[in-house]
């Protein structure tokens, strides 16, 4: 099935509902964690005013076994809270993962090319942030009041020394949030650019090994990383500075317990068991203050990641229907469609409109920068047309949702690209398909001949480490790919540019085969032979319809009278190379 549309705003704040039900049972279980870690200093209180004094070894006993049977509850807890934030950050994973990819997948479409390895880090680091310490240092910062109490009734001198420490540490605190937010989110952003520099120069490797550009797209980056290591270093050092000196106020404080315990022993107003009891509940009361010092860093960057992800999925409003449809029979609908890419002010198509039935061949040609691939692409609903709709059987192409369009679809870009797999998956579409089907497509595509010949068959690894395609293959394999599930509509955007003669006449077996089984062809190339087996024209120029109609009254239109045509359309295509200029050309 499908899977259903949601909307993006909708889902975060959702997510953060399930984030503050999860903390607050966080909270619940930090508050008997507090309790609990009275247990050493109540003992040693015990210890010293009472076994120390009367020697009795049976109420040491008894308080040993009270005090590890705490100590076992509260690991417990511990282990608990832990299995709280981890099902947070598995939650967090779960629920945005698939959304933020479909996000960055629409922000590449329309330029960003960094967007999804981006999105994929910035989820990762909110994963490591929820099952990390930082996320649990408010929680017991909460509780911090409980301690203080018992400071208050051990002896009010105790309970004024820990508030005026938690108050100069809190002030610490804030003094190191306000001169490390700004650097360090800045330096979060930076190094999110700067890993997306990386990603781009190594998918472009060839080009930059073959044109000696490795040391100028070194320096950029070196530029980038400086600028991300200047910001990340001043936060950097303001935070460990004011880390330093929280530290070492945190000991001053003890030392002052201590100091002021010694004096009160001395008057006969405490205890030797308070002094201990009051120098480790001071210095549990001190911790998140301090805690909360050292985990701005991580605080700051869960939030630019956060406010990353927040912006991907608020910017990704194009919104699919959930719905499902029947399988079309191929009646495609272009009416008065105008596109204007985002960031542009001019056009790239304008009013154009056509229909065809099912079964019928559509060959689009015009020069260069007239619009042709555009058209591809909205075609097959990559993109919202700015003005008008595109129609397959009756319904949107853009709105109806990608998994179900998919099954009915078949696209072959310019650029064909291969996705990290085998054969197999990338002509399944990475489903776990009946080999008989993918081997059916190999077979009307051609390819299952040349796919035996590579080293594994249809089990070869292709992509990063695996077996490098020629061009030709790769095209080859990805006309596979488009064949697959025997969709009713066919987009083939220049498919025939890097095959030889064998593979074009492969290409053209295939889309005969595909046109005999009622689907409706859209042929955009350059190259004029694979022209022959198109029943309209489509003649673009300038982004408008410059001709449409029936081949032959195209080219009659345009050419003059046709020659007659060889046997194998040989005469036609001459005609169509007049309308495209072929490589090389103006």
């Amino acid at each position: 099935m499908p899977h259903a549309t949601v909307d993006h705003r909708d889902l975060l704040r959702e997510t953060l509902r399930r984030f503050r039900r999860g903390l607050a049972v966080a909270a619940v279980f930090s508050l008997f964690i507090s309790v609990l870690q009275l247990t050493v200093p109540l003992y040693m209180l015990q210890v010293f005013d009472r076994v120390l004094s009367s020697g009795n070894l049976d109420t040491l006993a008894m308080l040993t076994v009270i005090a590890v049977g705490a100590l076992a509850v509260f690991a417990v807890l511990e282990y608990i809270r832990a299995r709280v934030y981890l099902v947070m950050g598995d939650g967090l994973a779960r629920r945005l993962t698939l959304p933020t990819l479909q996000a960055a997948v629409s922000d590449t479409l329309n330029g960003r090319s960094r967007a999804a390895g981006e999105a994929s880090r910035d989820l990762n680091e909110l994963r490591t942030f929820l099952t990390g310490n930082a996320i649990s240092v408010p929680l017991d910062l909460l509780w911090s009041p409980l301690f203080l109490l018992v400071l208050f009734l051990l002896h009010p001198a105790f309970g004024f020394i820990a508030l005026g420490s938690g108050a100069v540490l809190f002030a610490m605190s804030v003094i190191g949030d306000l001169a490390t937010r700004r650097p360090l989110a800045e330096a979060s952003d930076a190094a999110a650019e700067s890993f997306g520099e990386v990603g781009g120069a190594v998918r472009n490797a060839e080009v930059i090994e073959a044109m000696g550009m490795l040391p100028a797209v070194g320096r950029r980056w070196q530029h980038a990383q400086d600028r991300m290591l200047r910001l990340l270093d001043g936060g950097n050092g303001k935070g460990k500075a004011i880390a330093a000196a929280s530290r070492s106020l945190r000991l001053c404080m003890q030392i002052a317990v201590l100091g002021t315990g010694a004096l009160l022993v001395v008057e006969r107003q405490a205890t030797p068991g308070t002094i201990i009891a009051a120098s480790i509940i001071t210095s549990r009361f001190l911790q998140p203050f301090d805690r909360l010092i050292g985990t701005w860093r991580q605080w700051v960057f869960a939030l630019s990641a956060w406010q990353r992800v927040r912006r991907l999925l608020d910017a990704a409003a194009e919104r699919r229907s959930a719905m499902t449809f029947p399988k079309p029979a191929g009646r495609l609908s272009v009416d008065r469609v105008t596109f204007v890419p985002r960031g542009h002010d001019r056009p790239v198509l304008t009013g154009v409109s056509f229909a065809l039935e099912p079964g019928e061949t559509l060959g689009v040609v015009g020069p260069s920068a007239a619009g042709k691939s555009t058209l591809a692409r909205l075609l097959v609903g990559l993109w919202a047309p700015t003005a008008g709709g595109i129609y397959l059987d009756g319904h949107s192409v853009f709105l109806w949702d990608r998994e179900d369009f998919g099954r009915h679809v078949g696209y072959l870009p310019q650029a064909v690209a291969l996705l990290d797999g085998t054969v197999r998956d990338n002509i399944a579409r990475m489903t776990d398909a009946d080999p008989r089907a993918v081997v059916a497509a190999a077979r009307r595509a051609g390819v299952h001949d040349m796919i035996g010949r590579l080293p594994f068959g249809y089990d070869t690894v292709l992509g990063d480490g695996g077996f490098a395609l020629s061009g030709g293959q790769r095209q080859r394999i990805g006309l596979a790919r488009a064949l697959f599930g025997e969709p009713r509509f066919l987009v083939l955007d220049e498919p025939n540019s890097n095959l030889d003669g064998d593979g074009e006449q492969a290409l053209l077996a295939a889309l005969a085969d595909a046109k005999r089984d009622g689907a409706t062809i859209v042929l955009v190339a350059h190259r004029p032979s694979v022209m022959t087996i198109a029943d309209r024209l489509l003649v673009l120029k300038d982004g408008r319809v410059d001709q449409f109609g029936e081949r032959a009254e195209v080219l009659r239109r345009i050419t003059g009278p046709a020659p007659v045509a060889d046997d194998d359309g040989s005469g036609a295509a001459g005609n169509v190379s007049r309308l495209v200029p072929q490589r090389g050309q103006p």
